[in-house]
């Protein structure tokens, strides 16, 4: 790989988990792109980590639509022409307690749409620029909701079978990709932002440094796993 730094890219980078994310990456010297579906938060959110002297720029990309997915990517490989780290934040949580059968079928749609087709046309759209230098680091963040055990409970059921796809997603992306690439998923616990709610135990920047070792991993590093806090958990 050339000298060059690396270039790291976060969707939904523009509050809470993500955010934490593009900062603790441009601290450990990475050049990253925070990407948001809203140009507004997502320039404001870059020039604060840019004003702290950080290596931050803003893409603007909205994983629901792929034409959007597109554009970033050309964007990306036009402005650095390589993609080392891909980490897939971007999601939603719009269940209310609910069984899957009786509830709004908008809600599952939507739900699916950002977090399973979403995370898979970022994937399908970034994984050439990661092929084209043979290396690259793809962090998918899950929940433990996405477990298989959890499909004995009811409630939650658009966000949890939302998971349980990305899951697979991760896995079977493993078992195809060819060289010193590596897919894995993660699960940042129950977090303080906007989606956790305030009374949740795991800060932002906690959640942030759990998943970012999958960042730096090396060529015999996992793939195809699920973890929480660096362990490997069940799927």
């Amino acid at each position: 790989m050339s000298h060059d730094k690396q270039v790291a890219l976060v969707t939904g980078g523009n509050r809470g988990i993500g955010y934490e994310l593009v900062k603790h990456l441009a601290l450990k010297g990475f050049k990253v792109i925070l990407a948001s579906r809203d140009p507004e938060m997502g320039h404001e959110a870059a020039q604060k980590l840019i004003d702290s002297n950080l290596d931050v720029s803003f893409v603007e990309m909205d994983v629901d639509n792929q034409e959007s997915i597109n554009q970033a990517a050309i964007t990306v490989n036009k402005r650095f022409g390589r993609l080392d780290v891909l980490v897939n934040n971007a999601g939603v949580y719009l269940d209310k307690n609910e069984k899957l059968l009786a509830m709004d079928l908008g809600i599952l749609e939507k739900t699916m749409a950002t977090n399973f087709f979403g995370v898979y046309h970022v994937i399908r759209s970034f994984i050439p620029l990661m092929e084209k230098q043979g290396y690259g680091r793809i962090i998918n963040v899950s929940s433990e909701y996405g477990a298989m055990s959890e499909m004995s409970y009811p409630g939650v059921g658009a966000y949890k079978l939302s998971k349980f796809a990305l899951n697979g997603l991760t896995r079977l992306v493993a078992s195809e990709i060819n060289g010193d690439i590596k897919i894995n998923a993660v699960d940042p616990g129950w977090v303080s932002s906007d989606m956790g709610g305030q009374s949740a135990p795991i800060t932002p920047k906690q959640a942030a440094e759990s998943i970012l070792w999958l960042a730096t991993i090396g060529p015999e590093g996992p793939n195809g796993g699920f973890f929480r806090d660096g362990d490997q958990i069940d799927w």
